[in-house]
């Protein structure tokens, strides 16, 4: 990870480059691009189901490859989630993709199917169209419960052109109704699970308030009138041993609190995505400082204890940032890299940061972070501003046995 901004004036600034993220292990090096090349990421349930149907729907409509993005949480970008037939420099300059490209026609993705000419289409290749295939047949995915409100979209490519009515027209819209029902069933039942497991977390927090946390504060104060009740046999042990109750008392009180604090969580039932997505508008909305949200990562799967851990590191690093880095501008940068979720706060401040420093909270960032296997990096350079990184493994295959 290093620093890499260039910082000009409150009003004219810019990123020259993303944070850069070493996995552990690796020197940075050429180990890392070779990890990078080799590196198969870890497809879950979801994307294995989304290729079978895009593999199927390749097949009927004797398609020469296919694709399926999804809205990310800005509602303004579309990302990859699945791909079949397409090489990965095919698929690159549209990993991520504006919603409004007016020679793409993705600005007709609300109103229904759109067929694009890829041999006229420079926005969506570059300078190298597609050298297999010379047409694209677009359908939005959209939610069944919800009609018009936008998931995704669904992208066939043919070898020859196409029109918006016909037999394969008609195949391609059965199979994007039943991939916009698979998407919002996914969701909705990601949805449910994270309501149920946070009304849980709710009723527990409210147990412990009610009952062993008044308990504990009833004990400390018994311990006083203990000290003052035995003062006249052994002053000196009771006193001891006393003050040592009453201190051991006081840092589980405290523990229960921020036992609380974690299970009150303000997570977003729509999961951490959605949850940063507004934890980032709120800082927006309080504070005089330029935040850029970057989110890389179509569909972030993972554990309810893990988006609660990595919602509070991220909401401690920018509130380090509204409270101590004198910064004009910050950002955010979510990615998944090398087998590692990546979570990146940075901005462009006076660069002063110090880990032993209590009120910047990075004791406890960092227990969150080991909570959930993972590690927090901190680089921080005198008048170039701090960058706080999260990374973490990619949950096993056995997680949802194990959180579930």
């Amino acid at each position: 990870m290093s620093k890499k901004l260039k910082k000009l004036s409150t009003t004219e600034f810019f990123w020259v480059h993303e944070p850069e993220f070493n996995p552990p292990g690796l020197n940075g090096g050429v180990d890392t691009c070779v990890e990078e090349q080799v590196q198969t990421v870890r497809p879950n349930d979801f994307r294995k189901l989304l290729n079978t149907y895009l593999e199927s729907a390749i097949n009927l409509t004797q398609a020469g490859a296919g694709s399926i993005r999804v809205l990310l949480p800005d509602e303004q970008t579309l990302k990859v989630i699945s791909a079949v037939g397409l090489t990965d420099e095919e698929t690159g300059p549209e990993l991520i993709a504006e919603l409004s490209c007016e020679n793409c026609c993705r600005d007709t993705f609300r109103r229904g199917l759109c067929v694009t000419d890829i041999e006229a289409c420079e926005s969506m290749y570059g300078d190298t169209p597609h050298k297999k295939c010379r047409s694209a047949l677009s359908i939005p995915l959209e939610s069944t419960s919800s009609p018009g409100l936008l998931l995704g979209v669904f992208t066939l490519f043919f070898d020859s052109p196409k029109s918006s009515s016909g037999k394969t027209a008609s195949l391609a819209a059965v199979y994007a109704e039943l991939l916009s029902s698979l998407i919002e069933y996914v969701k909705s039942n990601r949805e449910g699970k994270r309501a149920e497991l946070l009304r849980e977390r709710q009723s527990i927090a409210n147990e412990i308030h009610d009952s062993l946390a008044q308990t504990l504060n009833f004990a400390r104060m018994r311990t006083r009138l203990l000290d003052g009740a035995v003062r006249n046999k052994n002053e000196l042990m009771v006193k001891k041993y006393t003050g040592e109750l009453d201190d051991a008392l006081e840092i589980s009180q405290k523990a229960i609190r921020s036992l609380i604090t974690d299970f009150r969580s303000e997570m977003d039932p729509a999961g951490l995505l959605k949850a940063l997505h507004t934890l980032a508008a709120e800082f927006r909305a309080k504070h005089d400082i330029l935040l850029e949200s970057s989110i890389h990562v179509a569909d972030l799967d993972l554990p309810l204890e893990y988006e609660i851990q990595v919602y509070n590191i991220v909401r401690e690093a920018l509130s380090n940032i509204a409270k101590h880095s004198n910064a004009s501008h910050a950002r955010l940068i979510v990615d998944q890299l090398y087998g590692y979720f990546v979570f990146s706060v940075e901005d462009n401040g006076i660069g002063t940061f110090s880990p032993v420093e209590g009120h910047y909270g990075i004791t406890i960032m960092r227990e969150r972070a080991q909570n959930i296997g993972g590690e927090i990096r901190v680089e921080s350079t005198k008048g170039l501003g701090t960058c706080v990184q999260l990374y973490f493994p990619e949950p096993g295959a056995d997680w949802r046995e194990l959180h579930e």
